[in-house]
């Protein structure tokens, strides 16, 4: 008989499972996977790392993969509204009785041996993956790299994204430190891809120790605006003109930089026409990242939480002005750097309207208060019990012209009152 047979009473189980929330280290995982022969797998495998941008790029090479005609199965976190969100195969969300029955593989597998709730789900998405004929999977680090559940598999093609300073608790102080944690998907002979600009120098360092075969920006590749797009060239390779991504913010072209290197080194196994790249970054869409909804009154979703994520807001706030007053829906979690996310935000801000957020890690909306205090005084500063008030409270007061910006956590923009009918 299966443990459970709901998927909310799995998750719930799985949440209590193991002593620890967070517990870096692969020994237990590994061993679960290997008892469930999911450490070879059939189909080509492509790992995902960084601080900003996974979500983003991950979406984008499942998109134009997809275009071109792969069968793609792609396993990220968290999720915004379901846990489904987490596990896709061919473009859809797993459902709660595929879930339940991985989850009851698992639960066989693993014997006496504990689990943590993202190792639990990571070994779920490798289980359906394996029944699922892929041609490929797309795997979207938790935390860190290294030790992270993902990286028992080794990828054929490794990205690390954007590097910045969060989850120092686990990750080490410092670019270098977080970046050589995140260099960890890196392996030997194989592609090693780093879409930062301006990445610690840990990163190719570990690179060049395990002789990967090393790209980054002006590194094997390099991308400029056009006039009706933008350009990307490698050794190999040119594209002229090619359609912006579809998703918002000048970033999103570094990301798609380095997505593009990722395809091109594994184009002799899975080769792509311009047409397929052109379509995938038109089609790409990522919920609550710098997600638009248009209107009489334009708001913003962003997911965005640390320092780095902040500046990337910032800049799409500046380059997307507004006639009228920007009017910011704030909730955040306390490992958080409150008082450095809301400084780089405060000069493109006029009104706060600030919620609580629920849970153990969840600031109160005076906490808040007190730590933007820290750093300066905004000119309107309102304080919520949630972040539904606070976001239906932000339309009520704003005028045509206006915008509302809902960010913060993953929790917050989940809680804006915006998906009924998604």
């Amino acid at each position: 008989m299966p443990r459970f047979s709901t998927l909310p009473d799995w998750l719930a189980w799985q949440e209590t499972l193991h002593p620890r929330k967070i517990d870096l280290g692969l020994e237990r995982v590994t061993r679960v996977a290997e008892c469930m022969q999911l450490l070879t797998p059939g189909h080509g495998v492509i790992t995902v790392a960084g601080t900003n941008g996974k979500g983003s790029s991950v979406a984008m090479l499942e998109s134009i993969l997809s275009s071109g005609g792969y069968r793609v199965g792609c396993y990220s976190s968290p999720h915004l509204l379901r846990y489904n969100e987490r596990i896709r195969i061919a473009g859809r969300e797993i459902d709660d009785a595929a879930l339940c029955a991985a989850f009851e593989s698992v639960d066989r597998a693993r014997g006496d041996t504990s689990l943590s709730y993202f190792e639990f789900g990571t070994l779920a998405a490798l289980s359906l993956f394996s029944q699922a004929r892929l041609d490929i999977a797309l795997l979207e680090v938790g935390m860190g790299g290294r030790l992270d559940a993902v990286n028992i598999l080794d990828a054929d093609a490794a990205l690390v994204t954007s590097i910045d300073i969060d989850h120092s608790a686990w990750l080490g102080e410092g670019r270098e430190a977080i970046g050589r944690e995140k260099a960890g998907i890196f392996r030997s002979g194989r592609p090693a891809i780093c879409s930062d600009p301006e990445p610690p120098a840990s990163v190719f360092k570990h690179a060049r120790a395990l002789s990967a075969r090393w790209y980054a920006p002006g590194c094997g590749f390099e991308w400029s605006i056009s006039e009706r797009g933008w350009n990307w060239r490698s050794r190999d390779n040119v594209y002229q003109d090619l359609p912006l991504p579809a998703l918002p913010g000048s970033h999103q072209l570094q990301n798609a930089a380095g997505v593009l290197m990722v395809l091109e080194v594994l184009a002799e196994r899975f080769p792509l026409q311009r047409r397929d790249i052109e379509r995938g970054l038109e089609e790409v869409a990522v919920a609550g990242r710098c997600q638009l909804l248009t209107g009489a009154i334009e708001t913003i979703l962003d997911v965005a939480h640390n320092p780095g994520s902040a500046e990337k807001l910032a800049q799409l706030l500046r380059d997307r002005n507004v006639r009228g007053r920007t009017r910011m829906v704030l909730g955040m979690l306390a490992d958080k750097d409150v008082v450095e996310f809301t400084t780089i935000l405060s000069p493109v801000v006029d009104d706060w309207y600030l919620a609580s957020l629920p849970g153990e890690r969840g600031l109160a909306a005076e906490q808040l208060r007190q730590l933007i205090r820290g750093s300066s005084e905004p000119a309107m500063c309102r304080l919520f019990q949630n972040v539904a008030t606070a976001y239906t409270q932000a339309h009520a007061d704003a005028a045509e012209g206006d915008r509302v910006v809902v960010c913060g956590s993953f929790v917050t923009v989940a809680e804006a009152p915006v998906w009924e009918n998604g």
